[in-house]
């Protein structure tokens, strides 16, 4: 078996047997590709045969690369995935792979935007658009993020067989879990007024959201157009995509939504990744204290 047939039955059993996004798949094919470079490796038993100091040792030239530590623990652990991979192909014994501790990470609070930043940057990625179908689509895509918390991968996954929306949705998360999350009348209006706008055809099992000639729209061209709305807006360069669905959170939060009924509308699969949210509503009322009261500043 060659370098390159490996790398290829690693790249087929993430796009099809975990049914992982484009961008991942593409994320830890070239890991995986670095490490198979770095130590010559040529078939499976090379790789479950990976040790953790040759896997300290790669990561430690990678850091010298100038890698960071976030960086650095998402290349740990497709790598780790991708020798039990190799390890499940040999029929190695479980349990006896490469044991190496990423590094720590200080987890920053997500920076949430107001409801009022929401509306301008909506309307002003409508009036920023080439064409006024697009500025719709766009619209459509943010508002489905703000206003029923979806991710920017789980927006432009849904298909046209979701037309017309009612009061819920049925999204598809991540590992392939689905959830149902209730959709309010503004976000409904809006997908409807891109389909009717829309000059592709929206038929069943296609994407509901199209690019500029026909093909599924790519997170890159909603991640462009939030960027040249927000710097018109003069917003901070938080004001990303994945912003909305935290503020989504934070103002749900705020508004008296218990954590559990949070994390089943999030789709997270642990409450622990729910309750940040907690630390962010209490961060925005010591701001609201400490502006009231200036001798606090």
């Amino acid at each position: 078996m060659t370098a390159s047939a490996l790398l290829d039955q690693w790249e087929e059993h993430l796009a099809i047997g975990r049914r992982r996004s484009p961008h991942t798949v593409r994320a830890y094919l070239r890991t995986a590709e670095r490490l198979v470079e770095a130590l010559g490796l040529d078939e499976w038993q090379s790789v479950s045969a990976v040790t953790t100091r040759d896997l300290r040792g790669h990561l430690a030239a990678r850091r010298a690369e100038g890698l960071g530590n976030v960086s650095a623990a998402r290349e740990l652990s497709a790598l780790k995935g991708f020798i039990a991979f190799a390890r499940a192909q040999v029929d190695a014994e479980p349990g006896t792979g490469p044991r190496l501790r990423g590094p720590r990470i200080k987890k920053g609070l997500p920076r949430p935007i107001t409801p009022d930043e929401v509306t301008g940057l909506v309307q002003m990625v409508a009036d920023m658009a080439d064409e006024g179908w697009t500025g719709r689509r766009d619209a459509a895509v943010l508002l489905l993020m703000y206003g029923a918390g979806l991710r920017i991968a789980e927006a432009l996954s849904l298909t046209a067989d979701q037309l017309p929306l009612g009061e819920t949705l049925v999204v598809t998360g991540k590992g392939n879990k689905q959830r149902v999350v209730p959709l309010i009348p503004v976000v409904c209006d809006a997908v409807a007024s891109y389909a009717a706008a829309c000059p592709h055809q929206l038929e069943r099992g296609e994407p509901l959201f199209r690019g500029a000639k026909g093909g599924p729209l790519s997170q890159g061209m909603v991640q462009k157009a939030m960027a040249r709305a927000r710097k018109a807006l003069g917003l901070p360069a938080t004001a990303t995509p994945h912003a909305l669905r935290h503020s989504f959170a934070t103002h749900l939060l705020g508004s008296g939504a218990d954590l559990r009924s949070l994390q089943e509308l999030l789709g997270h699969a642990s409450l622990g990744s729910t309750q940040i949210y907690t630390k962010v509503d209490a961060a925005k009322m010591l701001d609201a204290y400490r502006n009231a009261h200036p001798r606090e500043k």
